[in-house]
């Protein structure tokens, strides 16, 4: 079987940092970094992604409130939440769960949110900070793939990675990101001719369209490294993009799935509070 990328254990090692950051400030007297993370509604996927981040997020020694609100309040009620938080210095990240009720203008309302809090990287300034290669806070879930490849010394200077997905959200920012490490980046997708040709070819395989089981060993050889961002609930089960079983042992590398790219996110999303609070200050 090729090596397992753990990302439970990289996700241990950030903690460590997060929260020894957390410690010294409170020994120096400062304050701690403070999130508020809005959920509108009760759709159930963002009851559980709100309920992990203040797991973890307290877990860390790091403020975290939740503002929960009726799934049919007005987008300007919602606007000015967001204003009142952004005026507020003592928040340093805002987090909004998507997708919001039916009828709100979505890129409006993210939009809103400062870029200076705007932690998971939603907004169209700090997006178009990321594509000019300026610093700005890392989406976590593409963040995750290029942390858990760093964390494994995979070198990505003149690589050849294909990422399968083209999504705003994982697909378009983990390539970008992958190019700022110097890797040759190839963005498939549904359209893709010869798909399996060009991820044989591949030194790493980014998986992000959220069909479960769809890459198979037809897709990867021996050296392949596969990293795996898909979630699907299959048979009761989480299930990934890549079928494990059938990949694992043709492989170079892999991430599993659970255990692997998720395990790590949102533990990256509370890192950016960190820095949040650092930028804030300076």
């Amino acid at each position: 079987m090729g090596m397992i990328i753990d990302g439970k254990k990289v996700a241990l090692e950030v903690k460590e940092e997060i929260r020894n950051f957390v410690n010294m400030r409170k020994n120096n007297g400062l304050r701690v970094p403070s999130i508020v993370s809005i959920l509108v509604g009760n759709d159930g996927g963002s009851v559980f992604y709100i309920n992990n981040q203040e797991k973890i997020a307290t877990s860390l020694g790091v403020d975290f409130k939740k503002l929960l609100l009726e799934e049919n309040i007005s987008e300007d009620h919602l606007i000015n939440e967001i204003e009142r938080l952004n005026n507020d210095d003592n928040v340093d990240g805002i987090i909004l769960q998507l997708p919001l009720p039916k009828g709100m203008n979505e890129k409006k309302v993210i939009n809103t949110i400062s870029s200076y809090k705007d932690i998971d990287c939603l907004t169209y300034e700090n997006q178009g900070k990321l594509y000019c290669g300026e610093k700005v806070f890392l989406p976590c879930t593409p963040n995750s793939v290029v942390t858990l490849l760093d964390k494994y010394e995979i070198k990505l200077e003149g690589k050849n990675v294909v990422v399968i997905g083209r999504s705003n959200i994982v697909g378009k920012p983990v390539a970008q990101l992958l190019l700022n490490k110097n890797a040759t980046v190839t963005i498939c997708h549904s359209r893709t001719k010869n798909l399996q040709e060009i991820c044989k070819n591949a030194d790493v395989i980014v998986v992000a369209i959220g069909r479960a089981n769809y890459l198979n060993e037809d897709f990867v050889n021996e050296n392949s490294i596969v990293i795996d961002v898909g979630t699907s609930s299959l048979n009761g089960k989480i299930t990934g993009d890549v079928n494990f079983e059938r990949v694992s042992d043709k492989v170079k590398m892999i991430t599993p799935v659970p255990g692997g790219v998720g395990a790590l996110t949102t533990t990256l999303l509370i890192k950016n509070s960190c820095e949040a609070l650092e930028n804030n200050e300076n």
